[in-house]
């Protein structure tokens, strides 16, 4: 067994979880494995699962499972409890609000909760002209409704999207979406007027042997706009400022700006998808502070509510206005115990200064990941900006993406009581998305038993060439 920073994190973070890790049986447990039976009876199989460990409790970095495992967090749900699971501030909240009423629906009955949050919004988001916000219950929906709006504002129908990127899972977000399998993959037909320009991706842009600086792969991305959709077309450009299941793709310096101001100048709207990036995961409350964009519109989920389902769009009031009234909205858009989460949510990020904690998880990680990557030629690329943090695999000696080796290491990791995420386009690419409250001995014991994971499937590769090409690294 195996334990260690045994302090309870902050009221921020843990609640009465205690912060260690600690193994006392195989992962998943029996119990777990009874439970997955009963999944698999049970529940639909086209609803996946990364580990077999069924939680019963989690809080700071820890997640308990029901065999009594407790396992070091690096997935926060997929960056959505960047305060800590059951955030104490967040359950109060919760439990205060669903006591005294759980439903109402806003667009039949307001409460002030909802307003609360779109003036957090309206507040927090990159740009200080006259805003306005939806509430909706996910990113799909968010994203969606930028759409709709966009197209209400500018009464133009094409959306132009790109490579590699991820929005969603209904049906217009799935033509949003780049990857076919396993999104969008027999699904179809899907939304017309989406169209897909190229991303600015350092590592492969530099492996293709293309100038990979943000302005010349802007003008790669904006010489097919102009090509196969003309300007005067294009509704709304869609783009994660940091693509998520994409890969963790961080654009070269220069490349969003160029494609804000193309908008600009030719009346586009430009939604930043700040769904897994916003509320401090990337160092900053939002990843597009970090290139000064100013989006026309912001869609968020995920880190917003502390687990609870949430998400909203944000922008101009001139844009948000352009929808008619009756257009936007849904009965659970904006529900009142989502709401009251948010608000204590937002106010652990801001109190707490979790973009700085953000930040120095970068720290701590970054540096184990590029000695990790002098051992291993197979680790192609670290790339990442606070806590989001990604390393893409290739096979040894080549830029081919290595999804099996991936998958390897996630597995080791796994078996080791740790809670990680694999992406990418190719499959290829392990991502790290600790929650904000993380204690730092934790996150350290993390990184040493990553590097035990690699150091196995590593035990059992051929030999890596002399020849091999240097690795690269996209960070801060």
């Amino acid at each position: 067994m195996t334990q260690t920073d045994h302090r309870v994190v902050d009221s921020a973070g843990a609640g009465s979880v205690p912060q260690e890790r600690k193994l006392v049986t195989a992962i998943p447990g029996p119990r777990s494995t009874e439970l997955l039976a009963r999944r698999n009876a049970a529940v639909a199989q086209g609803v996946s699962v990364t580990l077999p460990v069924f939680v019963t409790a989690a809080g700071g970095g820890i997640i308990v499972d029901v065999d009594g495992n407790q396992l070091i967090d690096l997935g926060s749900g997929i960056a959505v409890t960047n305060v800590g699971n059951a955030n104490p501030a967040v359950a109060a909240a919760v439990a205060t609000q669903a006591a005294a009423f759980t439903h109402t629906c806003f667009m039949v009955t307001p409460y002030e909760g909802y307003v609360a949050v779109c003036e957090a919004l309206n507040r927090l988001t990159p740009g200080d002209y006259e805003k306005r916000s939806a509430l909706f219950n996910s990113g799909a929906e968010a994203v969606e409704n930028a759409v709709k709006i966009a197209r209400a504002y500018t009464k133009r129908q094409a959306v132009v999207v790109f490579d590699h990127g991820y929005h969603g899972r209904t049906n217009l977000t799935m033509a949003l979406t780049a990857k076919n399998m396993p999104y969008k993959h027999s699904f179809g037909p899907f939304a017309p007027e989406v169209y897909r320009l190229p991303m600015s991706y350092p590592y492969r842009d530099e492996a293709a042997g293309l100038d990979a600086s943000g302005p010349a792969a802007a003008a790669r991305a904006l010489s097919v706009l102009d090509k196969q959709v003309g300007a005067e077309n294009v509704a709304a450009l869609v783009i994660e400022p940091i693509q998520g299941e994409g890969g963790f793709i961080e654009p070269a310096p220069g490349f969003l700006a160029a494609l804000a101001e193309y908008c600009r100048e030719h009346g586009i709207v430009f939604v930043a998808d700040e769904i897994q990036t916003g509320f401090g995961r990337t160092g900053s409350l939002f990843a597009s502070e970090h290139e000064g964009i100013v989006p026309d519109l912001v869609t968020t989920a995920k880190g917003i509510a502390g687990g609870m389902p949430l998400a909203a769009v944000t922008g101009r009031a001139e844009i948000m206005d352009a929808a008619h009234v009756g257009g936007l909205g849904g009965t659970y858009g904006g529900n009142p115990v989502a709401c009251a989460a948010a608000l204590a949510a937002i106010d652990e990020i801001e109190s707490g200064d979790l973009a700085g904690r953000a930040r120095r998880i970068g720290e701590v990680m970054l540096p184990a990941l590029h000695e990790l990557a002098e051992r291993h030629s197979w680790l192609g690329n670290i790339r990442g900006r606070g806590a989001m943090l990604a390393v893409e695999l290739v096979e040894p000696g080549t830029t081919n993406p290595a999804p099996q080796l991936a998958a390897a290491v996630n597995k080791a990791c796994h078996q080791r009581g740790l809670v990680t995420l694999s992406c990418g386009t190719y499959g290829n690419v392990l991502r790290f998305l600790p929650p904000l409250v993380i204690g730092e001995e934790l996150l350290r014991e993390a990184l040493a038993l990553i590097t035990e994971a690699f150091d196995e499937v590593a035990a059992g590769l051929t030999p890596v060439p002399a020849t091999a090409p240097e690795r690269t690294t996209d960070t801060d």
